[in-house]
């Protein structure tokens, strides 16, 4: 039982000595976390601006669709107008 114990206590001992970080060990660490908050800032950025490129994107499309639209109804409206003069003009 004696053994147990004395075995238990030097496998903490062990355990604690080999588990401490030495300070180059925090500072790298340190010097990581900074590196990836500015990653982060940066990627946060790049997000922002590709969002905005993407509103403008979606405002241009709408555009385009309503100019494409009402040319559609020109069209249309230009296609009945030789319709009806060819009428007219077969009736004489």
């Amino acid at each position: 039982m004696k053994n147990a114990v004395k075995l238990t206590i030097v496998a903490l001992t062990l355990t604690f000595v080999a588990g401490c970080a030495s300070t180059s060990d925090i500072e790298n660490l340190q010097s990581q976390i900074d590196g990836l908050k500015t990653s982060v800032a940066q990627a946060s950025s790049d997000a922002a601006s590709a969002q905005s490129a993407a509103n403008d994107a979606a405002s241009r499309a709408a555009a385009a669709e309503s100019a494409a639209n009402r040319a559609a109804q020109y069209a249309q409206d230009t296609n009945s107008k030789l319709d009806n003069m060819f009428k007219k003009s077969m009736m004489k």
